[in-house]
């Protein structure tokens, strides 16, 4: 029998409206990366002995707020998408699902080096759709089990790191302070040396700085240039290191609430309330006490490097649950109607919208456009953001007015299918159904 797509009037519109929320939130922490130098993402490098500024301000709401939490919740959705597409009634096989992870991966690849954005996803989440198929038919205790054990193992990796550049930043003050290397450990030059290694990319002076931004400004061809080893060391290295376990984990976790009911609209309004709160109450606390922690500390590269504090998952996750039990109770309490046939179809054109991002990026900060890296301040770019939510909550409902999917869907669809996907011609938004198991 030939696979063929879901008709979008057999979608459900919890899962777009949260996919669409996810999107839209993950250029919260993109925008510094596409606007900012490089440094700024993990080391925001502010005088918090100065007064309160707008910068620092945006800076700790985000942290606060979305950090990590808007990629968590597009990973939770991704892995419940996984089992929607590869189980049920309309399921697909396994040469669909690898070939549709094969073509999301040459997306991911145009959108790091061609679209000179360093901070791709797309790669990261093919990856781990191949590596979750052999899983699509596991038991919901399974899925909780493996998602809880690579939170834990990803969390002694953070934490063994954390300790490990502790000590190597120690011998390195040491050494710098005047001490005798023979009066100290005979370790200490070899970690100290280590710290100016991991340090080096981030405790950048003015002239690295502005050696980066002219290149990134110049035009495309050095903006490309720059951006080639970003992206090599974050597909060599900081995938298979950090993001690679942060995916699996979230997307091991949407699979099994998809399979508990939750992300099928299932759940009563208890449950998704003691989600809401329950899941607020633990990120809040975990992230208040990261970011006052950061900031009584100087912000310290130490304290502001995310995935070095051992309690990261624990906020992300929190805030990850809390931001799905309210969207999806909102959404049981019809408070959430007009905003949600927007934000759904947004997350119906959840992969051009993801690359519009980029694209926009590539014109308005690098030399392919206006080389505007740098010039915004980090309270200026949320402004860049507030405009850029703007168009795609205008332009993505009045797009699928028109057309049955986005244009990059169509064309995935297209080379997942190996044939033309029914003509472009518009449906109707899809209703607030509890349960629907096809392809999302």
């Amino acid at each position: 029998m030939t696979a063929i797509p879901t008709p979008p009037g057999d979608r459900i519109l919890l899962l777009d409206t949260l996919r669409g929320f996810a999107v839209l939130g993950i250029l919260l922490m993109n925008i510094i990366g596409f606007g900012l130098p490089s440094p700024a993402y993990s080391h925001p490098g502010f005088d918090v002995s100065a007064a309160l500024s707008p910068d620092l301000v945006a800076w700790a709401a985000v942290e606060l707020l979305g950090e990590g939490c808007m990629r968590g919740l597009f990973s939770l959705l991704f892995g419940a998408g996984l089992l929607l597409f590869t189980t049920g009634d309309g399921a697909k096989g396994a040469a669909v699902h690898y070939r549709r992870m094969g073509w999301l991966l040459v997306f991911g690849l145009v959108d790091a080096y061609l679209l000179l954005w360093f901070g791709d996803i797309l790669v990261c989440y093919a990856i781990c759709g191949a590596l979750l198929y052999p899983l699509r038919n596991a038991r919901t205790r399974t899925l909780l089990v493996l998602a809880l054990l690579v939170a834990l193992l990803s969390t002694v990796l953070y934490s063994v790191l954390h300790l490990m550049l502790q000590f190597a930043r120690d011998a390195h003050e040491a050494l710098a302070a005047g001490g005798d290397p023979a009066t100290l450990p005979p370790e200490f030059e070899s970690a100290a040396a280590g710290w100016r290694e991991f340090s080096a990319p981030y405790l950048v002076g003015a002239e690295a700085v502005q050696e980066e931004l002219s290149q990134r400004r110049g035009s495309y061809a050095s903006a490309f240039a720059w951006n080639l080893p970003q992206v090599n060391s974050i597909l060599f290295f900081v995938n298979p290191v950090f993001l690679l376990w942060d995916a699996l984990m979230m997307m091991l976790l949407g699979m099994a609430l998809y399979r508990l009911g939750i992300l099928r609209g299932e759940a009563s309004r208890q449950t998704l309330r003691r989600l809401m709160l329950g899941g607020f109450a633990l990120g809040l606390a975990v992230n208040g006490w990261e970011v006052a922690r950061a900031v009584g500390g100087g912000l310290a590269l130490m304290d502001t490097f995310a995935q070095l504090q051992w309690s990261y998952h624990a906020g992300r996750l929190g805030m990850t649950l809390g931001y799905l039990g309210l969207v999806a109770w909102l959404l049981q309490r019809g408070w959430l109607n007009a905003p949600a046939r927007r934000l759904a179809a947004v997350g119906r054109m959840a992969l051009s919208n993801y690359l519009l991002h980029s694209l926009v990026a590539l014109f308005l900060f690098t030399g392919a456009g206006l080389g505007l890296v740098g010039h915004l301040g980090r309270a200026q770019l949320y402004l860049v953001v507030l405009a850029l939510w703007t168009l795609q909550l205008w332009l993505s409902p009045w797009w699928l007015a028109r057309h049955r999917f986005g244009p990059l869907e169509y064309l995935w669809r297209r080379l997942t299918y190996l044939r033309v996907p029914a003509p472009q011609t518009a449906v109707a938004m899809p209703e607030n159904r509890p349960v629907d198991r096809r392809d999302q």
